[in-house]
């Protein structure tokens, strides 16, 4: 009787561990949803009961998905490389002579822009937001700019020194250039805020970390 009662307590004991190992077992993190081709508006505002948030708005699938930074890798395949041209003004793509660009205009990539038609009219001064680029980490810069007639107008640039900031309306709907200027993977991080109609205080979404790999 006593030899059962102790295997009893043996096995028990086994159990018992074997529970509070699952219970402190570390979670394996999912793997990322990788967005290689297709429309997405990876900067999407939205401003809903006092909060100001960011998330992803992937539209490559046929329908619509908002996902969270953290879980989202931007592919830019190696036919995304473009020849830097020699003027000065396109200086912000490095010196290496060659560059990977997510085009502005719809072409096989990822198709990249940003989204505020989710913040109301009246709420924020002057009905716009602002995009800060607070910090990016890669093996090379980092930009986003448009063309027009030839000529770039940059809006961010990692290469000059950040914070970079771009006032953005309301209801705005936009594609840019991306800009890398090696390959590799790349941190970017943005913060989005707006100043109250009503009262004049700041609110912000906090800062959101978008994560690019660059194929060489």
């Amino acid at each position: 009787m006593n030899s059962m009662r102790t295997r009893n307590r043996f096995f028990a004991g086994l159990l018992l561990t074997g529970a509070l190992l699952v219970g402190t077992a570390t979670p394996v993190a999912a793997a990322p949803v990788v967005l290689s081709s297709g429309h997405v508006d990876m900067i999407d505002v939205d401003y809903a009961a006092g909060a100001l948030t960011v998330n992803v708005l992937d539209g490559t699938g046929t329908t619509s998905v908002e996902r969270n930074p953290a879980d989202v890798l931007f592919r830019v395949p190696n036919t995304a490389t473009i020849t830097v041209p020699s003027a000065s003004a396109w200086s912000f793509l490095g010196t290496g002579g060659q560059a990977w660009v997510l085009p502005q205009s719809s072409a096989g990539l990822l198709w990249v822009g940003w989204n505020t038609a989710e913040v109301p009219s009246g709420i924020f001064q002057n009905n716009r937001v602002t995009f800060k680029l607070t910090s990016v980490s890669g093996p090379a810069g980092f930009s986003v700019y448009t063309v027009s007639g030839g000529t770039p107008t940059v809006l961010f640039d990692s290469g000059n020194g950040l914070p970079d900031s771009l006032n953005v309306n309301y209801n705005t709907h936009a594609h840019v250039n991306w800009g890398f200027d090696a390959a590799g993977t790349y941190a970017v991080t943005f913060e989005v805020t707006g100043m109250l109609a009503s009262s004049g205080a700041t609110v912000s979404s906090g800062t959101k970390t978008f994560t690019f790999e660059v194929l060489s």
